[in-house]
């Protein structure tokens, strides 16, 4: 069976090899065995998919743990296209509410810079008087 390298295997997934070696201790991956001679990590082919697999589902928004929960509903014979999906539809859950949250982010930040002129001394900033504002509200409230 042809093993690979760990910088054989950080280049086919286009990751670092630090990669390769955090996703082992989070237990994303497993750790492979070494050659007896070198010391030398030896991956199986497949452990290019498996990072491949992690890359993908974090530009999609996964956090580690969910996968890592994603990589076990793979492996568990109980689990169904049910359980995946749930995964995903929670994932969605989550994105929207982080959009909410962004909008209202911005509706403030857009009302804040519409109150200010651009011109003047920072002391009379309407800003930054804004952010003192809540600031004080919030600390010694």
């Amino acid at each position: 069976m042809e093993t690979l390298t760990i910088g054989q295997v950080a280049k086919r997934a286009a990751v670092g090899i630090e990669t390769i070696r955090f996703y082992e201790r989070e237990g994303l991956i497993d750790e492979p065995q070494r050659r007896a001679s070198s010391g030398y990590r030896q991956y199986p082919p497949k452990a290019v998919r498996r990072v491949l697999f992690i890359r993908h589902a974090k530009v999609l928004g996964f956090t580690l743990k969910e996968i890592k929960e994603l990589l076990q509903l793979r492996v568990d014979p109980g689990s169904t296209c049910a359980d995946v999906r749930k995964q995903a539809k929670d994932k969605i859950a989550d994105i929207e509410q982080r959009i909410a949250s962004l909008k209202r982010m911005k509706d403030a930040l857009d009302r804040l810079a519409k109150k200010c002129r651009g011109r003047g001394p920072t002391a009379e900033c309407p800003i930054l008087e804004e952010l003192d504002r809540w600031e004080d509200a919030h600390v010694n409230g």
